[in-house]
């Protein structure tokens, strides 16, 4: 899906849940998309304010994210500790996270087997699933490397 689309559906969104219409959402989701597909709000916040501080506000900001997630564009990935990293997923095919703990590097990843077995046991137990995540935590390859030179 393309941006312009997304922003088009966001819109009709926030017209049928009764939300303002305003620039300033829009240009988040601009923000949003330029930044990355991983972010925690507040160096979001700090990133859109260093760019330029018209846009919006540090509350217009997290309320949008909120928005974002509610309308299905933007979901919680990973906590880690005391940090909620958020990913922006529109337009995006379903995936997974790989997460080094000691220099928070996020790897995306995709399995057909992983998909097929999570199916086959929703299956066997007669479970209808809505939403999945899987994260694996552990040390990066570089994280590894470091840590075998010193």
């Amino acid at each position: 899906m393309q941006l312009e689309e997304i922003k088009s559906k966001f819109e009709r969104f926030l017209r049928q849940k009764g939300y303002k219409i305003t620039r300033g959402r829009f240009e988040i989701i601009d923000k949003i998309a330029d930044y990355g597909p991983h972010f925690e709000i507040e160096e979001l916040v700090r990133w859109i304010a260093n760019q330029n501080r018209s846009i919006a506000s540090r509350s217009t900001i997290y309320r949008t994210v909120r928005l974002l997630q509610e309308f299905g564009a933007i979901r919680e990935v990973i906590k880690l500790g005391n940090r909620t990293i958020y990913e922006f997923t529109a337009g995006k095919p379903h995936h997974e996270h790989l997460i080094c703990v000691q220099c928070g590097k996020i790897i995306e990843f995709y399995k057909e087997e992983i998909e097929e077995l999570q199916d086959k046991v929703c299956e066997e137990h007669q479970f209808t699933p809505l939403n999945h995540r899987l994260e694996i935590f552990g040390i990066c390859s570089h994280c590894k490397a470091k840590s075998h030179e010193d």
